[in-house]
């Protein structure tokens, strides 16, 4: 019995170790199997944080270089132009029509071109006045005359007349001086017997204003011969004496009408003269209506004008003769 029970007890004396042992090596295992359970956790835990970190970090990348596009697109695309209110809303066709129709390049109005870019304003030409104004400084006198008729002043403005020479002043004293002279042209009247026709001024200084209110040479038109006095008329607001002459031979005629006027110290002589030839020679010839050809030179007669002022102050020379600013 004793020796059973030490058996037993070395039995169990000796399973002790054994089963110690496996007990040892199951902790064993268990701590190596938790170990590696827990290695293996601490190493999931890391590598998954920092995929997830770095998704992140590539979505956050993404949007930014997105967001810098869209900028930098926005930056370059010029403004737009404001849209303008459209009382009434437009249609489905007309807004395919708007879009689906291809812009047409039309060239501006007439009207925006002059408004933008006027055009030089052409010079137009000027129509020149039927009549031309005569004005003499020296003498203070001035008139009107038709463009149409020729000019002559000074030395040449004696007046002549075709085959009977020059007109002669009508002053009963010597001292008068030919200021100007204008004549209308030749063939002015065609198919008639006209020859010339003239407007003259001759001025004396040598005179009193009773002596201008006579003339040297008077009408003799009467059927006796005897001279008839000279007339008083007003030419505008001027008094006048007038009188007429005529002189001619079968071939040639000349009528003369002469006014006087005393302004400023001087006295003025106007003469108007028509001068005919050739009547009675052609058939084809008829004579002037003279009262046609005088009327019109009325017409400058009318349109006379002194300076009351008056001409310059004569300048009397070493030889006594009178000289004056021509």
């Amino acid at each position: 019995m004793a020796t059973i029970g030490k058996s037993n007890n070395e039995t169990r004396t000796n399973e002790t170790p054994t089963s110690e042992k496996q007990t040892s090596q199951n902790s064993i295992n268990q701590k190596s199997t938790s170990q590696a359970t827990n290695t293996t956790i601490s190493g999931t835990t890391p590598s998954s944080w920092s995929r997830r970190q770095m998704a992140i970090a590539t979505m956050a990348g993404f949007a930014i270089v997105g967001l810098l596009l869209a900028v930098s697109a926005c930056s370059k695309q010029s403004p737009k132009p404001a849209l303008v209110g459209v009382s009434s809303p437009v249609s489905a066709p007309a807004a395919a029509a708007l879009v689906t129709t291809p812009a047409v390049a039309t060239s501006p109005a007439p009207n925006s071109l002059e408004t933008n870019s006027p055009e030089p304003k052409k010079s137009a030409s000027r129509k020149r006045p039927a009549n031309v104004v005569y004005s003499d400084p020296n003498y203070g006198v001035s008139f009107l005359y038709p463009r149409k008729f020729a000019l002559a002043s000074g030395e040449k403005a004696q007046p002549q007349l075709a085959g009977l020479g020059d007109v002669p002043m009508n002053f009963v004293l010597p001292g008068g001086v030919a200021v100007a002279t204008v004549s209308a042209p030749r063939g002015s009247y065609p198919g008639t017997d006209f020859a010339s026709a003239f407007f003259n001024v001759n001025v004396n200084r040598s005179i009193s204003e009773q002596e201008c209110e006579h003339f040297a040479f008077v009408d003799t038109r009467t059927p006796d011969g005897e001279p008839v006095d000279a007339e008083k008329v007003k030419i505008g607001s001027t008094d006048m004496e007038t009188t007429s002459t005529f002189t001619g031979s079968a071939m040639t005629q000349a009528a003369t009408q002469y006014y006087h006027s005393y302004e400023n110290g001087a006295c003025y002589e106007y003469v108007l003269g028509l001068n005919t030839a050739g009547y009675g020679t052609k058939e084809s010839i008829e004579p002037v209506e003279r009262d046609q050809v005088f009327a019109k030179l009325e017409k400058i007669l009318a349109t006379v004008k002194v300076n009351p002022s008056g001409p310059e102050p004569v300048i009397e020379t070493a030889g006594g003769a009178a000289s004056g600013k021509e």
